[in-house]
């Protein structure tokens, strides 16, 4: 069939990986891709449920395609779409729903015109693997590894909404890594639900074929290849092997993402979380030790039902006092068909707000004493492909992000530079070094 598709993506980078996928299904069947904003002939919104506003989203994109194309197909995919595919097509305007184990298969869905249908199987059928990368601004790729997650934290919904847990085979994602690298990308990002968990799934075995340290191994060997980052990975799945390992590899970079919640015992067993803070703090350590440069990222939720102003200070000195670089801040949200929902105590939304201003502050100052810890070193930037208001944006290997006026020349290439100083919206100035002079940006 010849026509046109738009995409629009909620949520994680594991989305932005499967609907970059499903985008090369449509080109490969004669569809042509257009903006989100344009006249299309069918829309695909790739949901999230994470969060209560995510689901509230949805509704708002729906209403911007039927804007531009009132008589376009729209069809809704992801998470959401497998938790309430009722929900999803009784909205005015959706004409196809499609679940975990079905939105692979959209095209044809299409092409068969099931107006009004819901194509949603029960999530403990959902077994197969879909491998899929997304190339975003010609410098990085989104590289999926593992969907799914075995893990019963009382607040999630994503184990409903994606299946139990389970990975590629290493062969294959090697492959998938150099067909990346063949495109002239620089960087690859892994990402998953659970990445710590890679291994699990693998050939269709319940247990590990494969260890996340075995995937880490094998890429750090993928000629042509710049960096690796590691995306979110469980504390209690960053073993200490890994770390060393990226301690002196060639590729990986010294950033990591670790998901805390809460910096409370008490709280993180009535979250049930598979570590406790001191597992926590021991991992940031054993970095810290190996990698005194390294960048650490956490995600953070406030007021989960119970938690007192004692279990949030409690979390807060615990953060104010680790070594971390940035928080990701999220108010928790209830979430229907979770434990939690369902726990006494609630905290009121407007406390919950409180405590995430806290939280947003303190992150500020986090980010700007490591950026600070890092003027004067050089190092080498990656930059992006996007003119964003006359400047051009990129990353150090330990996520420094850096800015310069716009030069298209920069696109895509790495550049050493000297950190200089810190600009009055909180990014990192530099001078250019080359071989033969000093340039100051």
């Amino acid at each position: 069939m010849q026509g046109t598709v738009a995409f629009y993506t909620l949520g994680c980078k594991l989305n932005f990986s499967e609907t970059s996928t499903i985008s090369r299904s449509f080109k490969a069947a004669g569809y042509i891709e257009k903006t989100f904003d344009e006249v299309a002939d069918v829309y695909v919104i790739n949901t999230c449920s994470v969060t209560e506003n995510a689901d509230k989203k949805f509704k708002t994109i729906v209403k911007q395609a039927l804007k531009q194309n009132p008589d376009g197909f729209l069809v809704a995919i992801g998470c959401y779409a497998q938790l309430k595919p009722e929900e999803l097509a009784s909205l005015d305007g959706v004409d196809l729903v499609l679940g975990a184990n079905e939105k692979f298969n959209v095209v044809d869905f299409v092409e068969s015109k099931a107006t009004g249908a819901v194509h949603a199987c029960d999530i403990n059928q959902v077994e197969q693997y879909i491998g899929s990368y997304a190339i975003g601004e010609r410098t990085r790729a989104f590289l999926k590894v593992q969907d799914g997650c075995d893990y019963k934290c009382t607040y999630c919904t994503i184990p409903l909404a994606r299946g139990l847990s389970r990975s590629d085979t290493l062969d294959n994602i090697l492959i998938q890594a150099r067909e990346i690298v063949a495109q002239d990308i620089r960087e690859i990002v892994l990402t998953g639900v659970n990445i710590g968990d890679f291994g699990k799934g693998e050939f269709g075995a319940k247990q590990h074929a494969h260890t996340f340290y075995d995937l880490v191994a094998a890429l750090d060997d993928i000629a042509g290849l710049e960096r690796i980052r590691i995306s979110s990975i469980e504390p209690n799945l960053l073993r200490a092997e890994t770390i060393n390992f990226v301690a002196h590899s060639k590729r990986f970079v010294p950033h990591f993402h670790i998901p805390l919640q809460s910096g409370s015992n008490a709280i993180l067993a009535a979250m049930r979380r598979r570590y406790q803070r001191e597992l926590y703090a021991k991992r940031v350590a054993q970095i810290k030790t190996r990698m005194p440069h390294a960048c650490i990222g956490v995600d953070v939720i406030v007021g989960f039902p119970g938690e007192t102003d004692a279990h949030f200070m409690e979390t807060y000195h615990f953060l104010n006092e680790l070594p971390v670089s940035y928080l990701h801040v999220f108010s928790y949200s209830e979430r229907k068909d979770t434990l939690a929902a369902s726990l006494p105590d609630p905290v009121p939304k407007a406390v919950r707000a409180k405590r995430s201003k806290m939280l947003r502050g303190l992150s500020l100052k986090k980010r700007r004493a490591f950026y600070e810890s890092q003027l004067g070193t050089t190092q080498e930037v990656l930059f992006e492909s996007e003119n964003k208001s006359g400047y051009i944006y990129g990353f150090t290997p330990n996520y420094v992000k850096v800015k310069a006026f716009w030069n298209p020349e920069w696109c895509n290439t790495l550049k050493q530079v000297k950190l200089t100083g810190i600009d009055d919206d909180g990014l990192v100035v530099f001078e250019l070094l080359t071989q033969t002079k000093t340039e100051v940006i």
